[in-house]
């Protein structure tokens, strides 16, 4: 019979670019080329605080984790979030009356009450079954 290798750690990416990844790799070039950009359009007083945001956007999408969640995944989530509207309305119901106990004989004609436990009347019915199969054994 062939033995075949079965992969060990299927969830961990493969280093294609040095120590990088793909992703992280073409996370931190879309930083740099928009940072090459900006440093053509924009004067010295806007480029800094726009390349260093760039740049810790860069480095935070490659190699940061919030929880063990990478972080494109917390920001697609957050985005979504906060992009859809968001209402929440809170309604008070009354309480509900709570039944009276029901009544059972057993073989030597005591009567047994047994409480309503659940809201269901399947789970009444389901709990005042399984109590008559134990009087009746």
């Amino acid at each position: 019979m062939r033995q075949f290798q079965v992969p060990q750690f299927i969830d961990v990416e493969d280093k294609i670019i040095g120590p990088l990844t793909l992703k992280q790799f073409l996370y931190l070039a879309a930083g740099g080329a928009l940072i090459t950009i900006a440093r053509a359009l924009f004067l010295p007083l806007i480029f800094y605080p726009f390349a260093l945001a760039c740049f810790a956007l860069a480095l935070a999408l490659a190699f940061y984790k919030v929880n063990g969640i990478p972080f494109p995944k917390v920001l697609l989530s957050a985005l979504s979030y906060f992009s859809k509207p968001h209402l929440y309305i809170w309604k008070q119901e009354e309480m509900k009356e709570k039944k009276s106990p029901t009544t059972l004989t057993n073989k030597e004609g005591q009567q047994l009450k047994i409480p309503n436990v659940a809201e269901s009347k399947l789970d009444d019915l389901a709990w005042s079954l399984d109590i008559k199969e134990k009087l009746q054994r």
